[in-house]
């Protein structure tokens, strides 16, 4: 009987350990889990050709004033960062002539189109639209090995 309180709260700690590593969202996504939806990045073009093409170019790359937003350099740039880290660029400095103008929604759909460009692949949900959420989310290059 002594050893039943012991057993008792040795289950719960393992209880409540299985339940926090269920709901480890930080850093456990990547551009590479599908965060954005097709339908938000064809959303994100116009928006893009309309604010941002002028400088990064119609196709992401680059112009005499901006860097590109698609290819390896682009993503060197970014590998190892959050999409909140990016999200939050995008939000507080562009567009160049009127930062911070285009609404959350917007630099979202920005961002999903960038990411499709850069051939990362869409899926079921929408990118958020809170830096919070899309730290964490991991920006990578490489394709990381499926898990068994």
């Amino acid at each position: 009987m002594k050893r039943l309180p012991l057993l008792l709260g040795s289950a719960l700690i393992a209880a409540s350990l299985f339940a926090l590593r269920a709901q480890e969202p930080a850093g456990s996504r990547s551009v590479w889990d599908g965060v954005y939806t097709e339908e938000q990045a064809k959303r994100g073009e116009p928006v893009y050709q309309k604010e941002c093409a002028a400088c990064h170019g119609a196709m992401m790359t680059g112009g005499e004033s901006a860097p590109p937003l698609t290819g390896g350099g682009f993503q060197a740039n970014w590998n190892g960062l959050t999409l909140g880290d990016l999200f939050d660029r995008i939000r507080k400095t562009m567009p160049q002539s009127k930062p911070g103008s285009l609404t959350r929604q917007q630099d979202a759909d920005v961002l999903a189109f960038m990411l499709s460009l850069n051939k990362f692949p869409a899926g079921k949900t929408e990118l958020y639209r809170q830096s919070e959420m899309l730290k964490e989310i991991r920006f990578e290059t490489k394709k990381p090995a499926a898990k068994d």
